[in-house]
């Protein structure tokens, strides 16, 4: 399996190439050549294996560089209940007929990014070790990828990690879980600006390519293509747990099919900002897996919702970011959104660089409305999309704690209003759990008039002295820091 750029560089990379480099030489992410398909037997053989050797499974498909022998216990590494809190990993749990949660919040960090940065932290250590190399990885946060990312990096052989994230827009939870660590291969910026600043720091640094070979600079962001591969198992693993055939065993729930009727496809409700956890969801549709719709469900920084609705995408700027309870999601450049509109208009590199390299700094939009693939996405692509607001998350907080004594984050409320909205009879609807409450722990105060649970190794670390480095929105300070402490 080779990997091109969405914005058509010519080079044909290998897995573990495009693991330790992130974007493309050309600014573009990459891609495989093709997405494997997999059949109704394949199915059927893998709906029984355990987590990790799912896992496995998948990732084989699209990595030849790495022994089998190798991959296999780098899976069987990662995903373990110790690590996990539970033999399924990620287990289901049933709210009503046809509804479900994916609980993807079980990891160190109590938040879904766990679910491949956990992995990512073992490639990487496990391929610089190969290499006898080392790697500075630059990241941006919006709250969950840093400190998955750290916890997942620290300690770690020959990886350094410095995780920019917006200054004071974090809960206190999450600023804690980063700034508390004291690894010395960790290091916090804190940027005086929104996430998609940020995030437009990481890529300038990574398009500087001179300093990027200087100072062997990688990413753990979704622009890494190893990362958003490893969210596509948790696809497959809530579609067999909410498939299981009719006396194929005991579970927790029943099968939502009559029997005799065989497999029928299930649909995905994400909370959705910068469009990696989604995106994970369209590669496994690609796939294969029987999904019958992806919903896409946003904050109020709903770029990607009115580009679903309307076909146009538009970039607000960082005063237009508005600040909510899903912070999260307080997003409005969608990076992985590239890989879907290269799939959207038939793998057009050409068109693609024009799109994201060159109008959107020009105008700051583009409008797909009129092109015949955009008027096809839904049907062929299986998107759909909707908005949850502040109010809208309180009152999915209150009603799910209500009524089925389940505690939710705001992020994942979101997800589950707007999952709702799309409800089919005979489709089971699986929204993906995207964090534990104690992560937001304001937002349930305000609903329920409670405090979340906190796990018991997080006691009091919002009072622990913080370790993190203010800085402008400024690309050539973050340099300089780099630089500075790389010696």
């Amino acid at each position: 399996m080779k990997y091109i750029s969405t914005r058509g560089d010519d080079a044909r990379k290998h897995f573990c190439e495009i693991l330790l480099e992130g974007l493309a030489p050309d600014g573009g992410l990459y891609l495989p050549e093709r997405y494997p398909r997999v059949d109704a037997a394949t199915l059927a053989q893998w709906r029984t294996l355990p987590y990790a050797d799912l896992a496995f499974e998948i990732l084989s498909l699209y990595i030849d560089d790495i022994p089998a022998g190798d991959l296999r216990e780098l899976c069987r590494k990662t995903y373990t209940a110790e690590v996990f809190g539970s033999h399924e990993i990620v287990p289901l749990k049933k709210l009503e007929d046809g509804l479900f949660l994916e609980a993807l919040s079980n990891g160190p960090t109590l938040a879904f990014k766990d679910m491949a940065m956990q992995l990512l932290g073992n490639l990487f250590e496990y391929e610089l070790a190969r290499r006898g190399e080392q790697l500075n990885i630059l990241g941006a946060t919006s709250g969950d990828t840093g400190s998955a990312a750290e916890y997942a990096m620290r300690g770690k052989k020959g990886v350094r990690v410095f995780m920019t994230s917006p200054h004071g827009r974090m809960s206190p939870f999450q600023q804690a879980q980063m700034f508390s660590l004291r690894d010395p291969n960790i290091h916090n910026l804190a940027i005086e600006g929104v996430f998609d600043d940020c995030q437009d720091i990481v890529k300038a640094v990574s398009n500087d390519l001179d300093f990027k070979r200087k100072y062997r600079i990688g990413t753990v962001n979704s622009i890494n293509w190893a990362r958003l591969l490893a969210q596509v198992v948790y696809y497959f693993a809530g579609y067999f747990q909410a498939t299981i055939p009719d006396g194929a065993g005991p579970s927790a729930h029943p099968s939502p099919f009559p029997a005799g009727e065989g497999v029928r496809k299930v649909s995905f409700a994400v909370p959705s900002g910068n469009f990696g956890n989604i995106c994970a969801g369209h590669v496994a549709r690609m796939m294969g897996l029987p999904i019958a719709r992806l919903v896409l469900a946003t904050n109020e920084n709903d770029v990607l919702e009115e580009f679903f609705r309307t076909g146009v995408y538009r970039v607000r700027s960082s005063a237009d970011t508005h600040e909510t309870s899903s912070p999260s999601m307080d997003i409005s450049k969608a990076s992985n959104f590239e890989r879907f509109v290269y799939d959207l208009l038939g793998r057009d590199g050409t068109r693609v660089r024009q799109l994201f390299g060159e109008q959107l700094a020009r105008c700051g939009q583009f409008d797909l409305s009129g092109d015949p693939a955009f008027r096809q996405a839904a049907a062929r692509y299986g998107f759909v999309s909707g908005k949850s607001t502040h109010a809208d998350r309180v009152a999915t907080i209150r009603d799910t704690w209500q009524r089925f004594a389940i505690m939710i984050d705001t992020h994942t409320a979101d997800g589950l209003r707007v999952g709702r909205q799309h409800l089919a009879p005979g489709t089971p609807m699986i929204v993906l759990e995207t964090a534990l409450p104690i992560k937001f722990a304001a937002t349930i105060v305000e609903a329920l008039g409670r405090e979340p649970e906190r796990p018991a190794r997080f006691a009091g670390i919002e009072r622990l002295p913080k370790h993190v480095t203010v800085l402008p929105v400024d690309v050539q300070a973050v340099k300089g820091f780099i630089a500075s402490h790389c010696g």
